[in-house]
């Protein structure tokens, strides 16, 4: 493979809802363009696209993956995305690398959830985006229902470009619009035909036209004065308006058989922008374009970890030119990376590159501090701002299946989150569990399974336990008395402490002994006696917060008193007192934000009340969206993020972040006592 200017470079990202047929589509493309001896199945675990072991196996991509290919002098990197939303973290990778977007829709299932958020989310990063209608072949298959509902969406950007003509259900030629030519097909070829009679044809060609149109005055007025644009005209037009944002084209066929494959492949190399067309964000928030003239520079936008090969990292050329053998700095450790030899991507394998120009995609093995995010340059002073990755809202607690695999577990975690951004992993010092956060049930599943196969680790699955409190809710006086005589000296202490409430996360400890009943050498050990019975309650064995302690009398003996008495005596004033100042449960409140479609708005409110939450107000946002806030007791969101995803289809984002203790209900909190006096 040579090597090609930004120019002729074109990285085109494949998004769409799970199932829609993204990674057979770009496999079809490079069946097209020779670059492979057969368009790959997913399902079958033949793509080029899904070659890593869970993807076989599950028969679906779970991870972005990059395939190089040339074609009439232009180089296409296609960028396969997952379609399914726990692997939504495939989606920042790929916006962040690529300069287009095709959204794939199954004419069968139309526009789904997932192409309406993969066409905002290319939106929003600022990326040129069109449509592949696709599995035309199937039962119920219906283009121009699925053409209705994005005009419907998306209004005039919506550019028809290739359609089928269709009778009896069945598609008997395909047309492009850009030189009104009709063509039948046989697998990937196609045979010019007649242009068919057809009003739905007619009424897509106008569309294009008035579309083209719109993006040149000069165009503009030649279509007014009912002048027939040229095929060269509808193509600038078309290039210009895909830039520009104006125009999202609109292609069709069979991605498994490769029908019309060829048409849409040619146009999107001939219209869809190139890498000197795009730029990047500094973490300034200053846009910069692509500059073979400036310093060698690349971004890390992907991170491959294996524990026998090592790890491997997906870059994109940002300015200047990579060789192997190269000393860069990374921005964010400030520390130099030498780089070994650098490669062209092509699936799961990797070829040789002497060069990685501008604009370019290549990867690069066994860096050392760099991570996904990371930018390497000459200086180390280019900082590209950070991917935008998906927060993971579903918590699970981790346990060795069997003991002496803590190590383990622990260190393969690590290497996972190296190529999976959206996995956290922490450990919780008060549980003294291993939480780990990720997108949903599967994203889970694929993480457990990653742990057994590469690094051997049987793991056991729980909900993670729930940090309680207790308190008090009345003021009392108590006494603690340690007496004990074993021959030579023996240990005596005394002690009169008032306990009462008060708004503190720790024990306050006063003194207002008088006349010395306590000597004050005692009272360091009085207080370290109340704070080491706080860290056990007398419910359920939770630490207790929001009590003050007041030693207020208590008699000594010259010889038998010691510390140790002392501290003894205050732990049993204080079982006797708390037990008698009528303790309650506390349980974390978190504060819950959920961003929401109107017409699910109902179902998301009552999901939360189920949940013992309060709606505290709502607020109107864009695109027809509402802000629930509201306060929910965090024992009732474990699968918050699974039922939301069940609801809403996937439409609802949320975050959850903790703000008091509250009062556990006593019917719940009876439960739980019991529940933890099991243990």
């Amino acid at each position: 493979m040579k090597n090609y200017s930004a120019e002729q470079i074109k990285n085109i990202a494949f998004l769409g809802h799970g199932n829609s047929g993204k990674s057979t589509l770009a496999s079809s493309v490079l069946y097209y363009g020779k670059a492979i001896e057969r368009i790959g199945n997913t399902s079958e675990g033949t793509s080029v696209f899904d070659f890593d072991a869970e993807e076989k196996k599950r028969g679906c991509s779970v991870s972005t993956s990059v395939y190089a290919m040339e074609k009439d002098g232009v180089k296409l990197n296609l960028i396969d995305a997952p379609g399914l939303f726990d692997f939504a973290g495939g989606v920042s990778e790929a916006l962040a690398a690529a300069d287009s977007v095709i959204v794939t829709i199954s004419g069968k299932s139309g526009l789904t959830v997932g192409a309406k958020q993969s066409f905002e989310k290319a939106r929003a990063a600022g990326k040129a985006v069109g449509f592949f209608i696709g599995k035309l072949d199937s039962t119920h298959a219906h283009f121009y229902r699925v053409i209705s509902a994005l005009v419907a969406n998306y209004g005039a950007v919506v550019c028809p470009v290739v359609v089928p003509y269709i009778e009896e259900d069945a598609v008997k030629c395909y047309v492009d619009l850009v030189s009104n030519k009709a063509y039948t097909v046989d697998g990937i070829a196609l045979s010019e035909t007649d242009m068919p009679d057809s009003s739905e044809v007619n009424g897509m060609r106008e569309m294009l036209i008035e579309a083209v149109a719109s993006t040149d005055e000069a165009l503009m007025e030649k279509y007014f004065e009912g002048e027939e644009l040229t095929a060269d005209e509808i193509t600038i037009g078309l290039k210009t308006g895909v830039a520009s944002g104006d125009i999202c084209p609109v292609y069709c066929g069979v991605q498994l058989t490769g029908n019309a494959i060829g048409l849409f492949t040619d146009s999107i190399a001939d219209i869809m922008p190139s890498a000197a067309d795009s730029t990047y964000t500094l973490e300034s928030g200053v846009k910069v374009t692509l500059d073979a003239a400036k310093e060698n520079a690349l971004f890390v936008f992907k991170t491959i970890a294996d524990p026998f090969v090592g790890k491997l990292s997906y870059f994109k050329v940002l300015s200047g030119k990579i060789t192997g053998d190269m000393k860069l700095k990374n921005a964010r450790t400030g520390e130099e990376e030498r780089l070994s030899k650098v490669m062209w991507l092509k699936g799961g394998k990797q070829e040789d590159a002497t060069e990685i120009c501008a604009g370019d995609i290549g990867s690069v093995s066994k860096l050392g501090d760099t991570i996904t995010g990371d930018t390497l340059s000459a200086t180390g002073t280019v900082a590209v701002a950070a991917i935008d990755f998906p927060y993971p809202n579903l918590k699970t607690a981790i346990y060795p299946a069997k003991k002496g695999d803590e190590e383990k577990i622990s260190s393969g975690l690590n290497r996972i989150m190296e190529e999976d951004p959206t996995l956290k992993v922490e450990n919780d010092t008060e549980t003294r569990e291993l939480v780990m956060s990720t997108l949903g049930e599967q994203h889970t599943d694929i993480v457990v399974s990653k742990l057994k196969a590469k690094f051997g680790c049987d793991v056991v699955l729980q909900k993670p336990k729930i940090a309680y409190r207790e308190t008090i809710q009345k003021a009392v006086k108590a006494q603690g008395r340690h007496k004990k005589q074993s021959g030579g000296h023996g240990q005596f202490g005394d002690v009169w402490i008032e306990f009462e409430p008060c708004d503190s996360p720790e024990l306050i400890f006063e003194e207002k002994v008088f006349g010395g009943a306590v000597p004050k050498n005692f009272f360091p050990a009085v207080e370290k006696g109340l704070r080491d019975s706080t860290l056990k309650g007398v419910l359920a064995g939770y630490p207790m917060v929001g009590i003050k302690a007041t030693l207020v009398d208590g008699s000594y003996h010259p010889v038998d008193s010691s510390e140790m008495a002392f501290k003894m005596a205050a732990s049993i004033a204080f079982k006797e007192g708390i037990s008698n100042a009528s303790p309650v449960l506390l349980e974390p409140i978190s504060t819950l934000k959920v961003l929401v479609p109107d017409d699910m708005l109902g179902d998301v409110i009552g999901d939360i009340n189920k949940r013992r939450g309060r709606i505290i107000g709502m607020n109107p946002m864009e695109n027809k969206m509402q802000e629930i806030i509201g306060e929910v007791p965090t024992a009732e969101m474990s699968d918050f993020s699974t039922a939301m995803r069940s609801l809403t289809q996937g439409t609802a984002t949320f975050t959850l972040e903790f703000a008091r203790y509250e009062t556990v209900p006593a019917n719940i909190a009876a439960k739980v006592i019991e529940d933890s006096n099991k243990e």
